[in-house]
């Protein structure tokens, strides 16, 4: 036995390197060895913080016996899903096409060729063993069937298919979408649909931009309730996970989703991309309403992204693991009488009214998941307890770390933090967002092309799909709006670049991956948002912000096919189309293109700016300059202070009103904007 896995840079291979089973990371020669030895190949795709992975690999992979089966029957392949999501976006869909549903870990038995014939998820272990059995029965006696049910899949799912709708998405879809939300939302416990609960991050910024289009608007007779809706409903399902077990009470930071309707107990992983999209939601939402919870949320999330992902190179590392000492969730619940031994029988006791912990429990063997229903009477006593549980838990055995750098999610941090930062008057999390972008400038940008990952500042092989292109681009872009940083534009200008040259489907959408990438059996094109934004929405957004700061009407139209299949969705899914949805609000406004210009650091130039950041509709492409036109931005060309004193030029499609010097002024030319 041999197995390939001690090399990897993944964290999720590097767990399995001690396995009995054979393993093959992702790799030509697992199919030429699969064809000389004339058997099937064995696709196992996962990640590091995935629960039922680890179950799957104590169960089955550390077996010798099941090993055995493994190595003998089929060549075994182990993928990361996050180090590789065009080999998991392409196995997933066979997946979810031949057995309705889908998820990790996945298991996918292919062809030599890698056409995939039989598709599952997690197995138990003598379900799994007594599957092996078949598929090795199958693969020597129905050989003709097995390959005809290959064929079949692979032409299947190589078949055009198109969501593409006439243009992006007009006023009129974008409040029918709000309608359609309305139907799916859940008034009693916030969120959308049933159980389990995904944060929708997409949708929170979408129902955030539609409302202030509405505010500018002034609304209609029967249009302004609707719009009141919007906020409601981001209010009301920011407000409930924030107050149930999904998030951390005393560490900050939300858990990948709610397995109950109420938000109470969650499924314990942490994972980077959820909480930095968050991060940036929540910040947006207190900025239309000036919310204490909406704010305290996005300040301690960023602070635990800091605090708990931060790598020693700048970076966020991709997750948390679900489980400490082989079981989930162990590291944050607790029992009434574990918080009396922490806080004393007085604190513990009114901690666990506070918190809602019972001695039924509100989890597994009488524990309960920490929630704050409502906020604590005395905000000191409730600082002195969280800050002693805080402490006391940092004594447990934590949950592993993946500890890799994913291009894409770092992009989302930088985004969120660097926003963040400006509008809480945190520069600690603007220079953590920018020390983020500099690793990723020097580091993941190799010749001119993104790499999906690195770890321990050493860049990995895998080539970086759209979406790493499109984030990073976003975030660079707004970090560039809150420092005025000139460098990071160009960066982005050339990922953008690629993204127009490599990406383009020849219909105005983008695939997933490039056109001189590994070639698997479909190319992967998905324009639907997921847990993140889809490669081709978040393509959509840094393009059009791109266009706004430099004029170029090439990456405005490109942004604008792009949005096309948010038309669509608008209607029909607009849970899948939140982000496409948000930049579509910020194409109605133009975008609207802001420049501030006049000396670095003097009160009014910052004060312009403040304002700008806080009252601009998001999306807006911002830039600050000190008058003189050499940043290399075009927005700035041609922008002179005004009699010696900073100035801000409110513009839409580069056609700019007079300039305006006080924050007042300010204010009043963004607030009659008119999307």
């Amino acid at each position: 036995m041999s197995n390939r896995l001690a090399d990897a840079t993944s964290p999720y291979l590097l767990q399995h390197a001690e396995n009995p089973v054979d393993w093959y990371p992702w790799c030509e020669a697992a199919f030429d060895e699969a064809r000389r030895r004339d058997v099937p190949v064995l696709l196992s795709v996962g990640y590091s913080a995935c629960h039922w992975c680890h179950v799957m690999a104590h169960e089955s992979f550390e077996d010798e016996a099941t090993a055995r089966m493994m190595n003998t029957g089929f060549v075994n392949i182990k993928v990361d899903r996050e180090e590789r999501p065009d080999v998991d976006a392409v196995y997933m869909e066979a997946t979810q096409a031949m057995t309705g549903q889908g998820g990790w870990p996945m298991t996918v038995f292919l062809t030599p060729g890698g056409a995939p014939f039989y598709c599952g998820t997690y197995f138990p272990r003598a379900q799994f063993q007594r599957l092996l059995q078949g598929v090795g029965r199958a693969w020597e006696q129905e050989r003709d069937g097995v390959l005809e049910q290959g064929g079949r899949v692979v032409e299947a799912l190589s078949a055009p298919r198109s969501l593409a709708g006439d243009g992006p998405p007009g006023a009129d879809e974008l409040d029918a979408a709000v309608r359609e939300l309305g139907r799916e939302y859940d008034a009693v416990n916030g969120g959308f649909g049933g159980a389990p609960k995904f944060p929708p991050s997409m949708v929170l910024s979408f129902l955030v931009s539609q409302h202030a289009r509405s505010e500018r608007q002034g609304g209609g007779s029967g249009q302004a309730a609707e719009d009141r809706d919007a906020l409601d409903m981001a209010s009301g399902t920011a407000g409930a996970m924030a107050r149930g077990g999904m998030y951390d009470q005393i560490g900050g930071g939300f858990a990948r989703y709610s397995v109950d309707a109420e938000w109470v107990v969650p499924h314990f992983e942490k994972m980077l991309y959820d909480n930095a999209q968050l991060v940036r939601a929540y910040t947006r939402l207190w900025r239309a309403t000036g919310d204490d919870l909406a704010r305290r949320v996005a300040l301690e999330t960023a602070d635990w992204m800091v605090r708990g992902l931060r790598t020693p190179e700048g970076g966020f590392a991709s997750a948390l693991d679900a489980d400490s000492e082989g079981e989930e969730g162990r590291y944050y619940v607790w029992t009434p009488a574990q918080l009396s031994e922490v806080l004393g029988a007085d604190d513990g006791a009114w901690a666990a009214r506070l918190f809602g912990v019972t001695e039924s429990g509100s989890f597994e063997g009488g524990t309960s998941v920490l929630q704050l229903r409502a906020d604590p009477d005395d905000r000191e006593r409730y600082e002195r307890v969280r800050t002693a549980l805080l402490a006391a838990r940092d004594e447990r055995v934590p949950p592993e770390r993946d500890d890799k750098v994913v291009a894409a999610w770092n992009g989302l941090a930088i985004a969120g933090l660097a926003e963040a930062g400006a509008l809480f008057d945190r520069p600690d999390l603007v220079e953590h967002a920018r020390a983020a972008a500099r690793l990723l400038v020097e580091v993941h940008e190799v010749d001119g092309r993104m790499r999906r990952t690195s770890r321990d500042g050493r860049v990995g092989e895998s080539a970086g799909v759209l979406e790493d292109y499109a984030d990073v681009a976003e975030g660079l872009l707004a970090l560039h709006a809150v420092t005025g940083e000139p460098e990071w534009v160009p960066v982005a200008g050339r990922l953008l670049d690629v993204v127009l040259e490599r990406f383009p489907d020849g219909k105005g959408g983008f695939y997933d991956t490039a056109d001189d990438a590994e070639e698997l059996f479909s190319r992967p094109q998905d324009p639907t948002d997921n847990v993140t934004p889809s490669g081709q929405f978040a393509a959509a957004g840094a393009l059009l912000t791109y266009g706004g700061l430099t004029g170029s009407p090439r990456h405005r139209e490109a942004a604008e096919a792009a949005l096309a299949p948010a038309t669509t969705l608008a209607r029909k899914a607009p849970r899948f189309a939140g982000w496409g949805l948000t930049v579509a609000e910020t194409l109605l406004t133009g975008p609207l293109e802001v420049a501030i210009v006049g000396p670095e650091g003097a009160p009014g130039t910052a004060e312009l700016h403040r304002t700008a950041l806080l009252s601009a509709p998001a999306g807006t492409a911002l830039t600050l300059g000190d008058g003189t036109g050499q940043e290399g931005i075009p927005l700035l060309e041609e922008r002179p202070l005004v009699e010696g004193a900073p100035a801000a030029y409110v513009c839409q499609g580069f056609t700019c009103d007079l300039p305006v010097t006080t924050p007042d002024a300010l204010r009043e030319r963004l607030a009659g904007v008119r999307g």
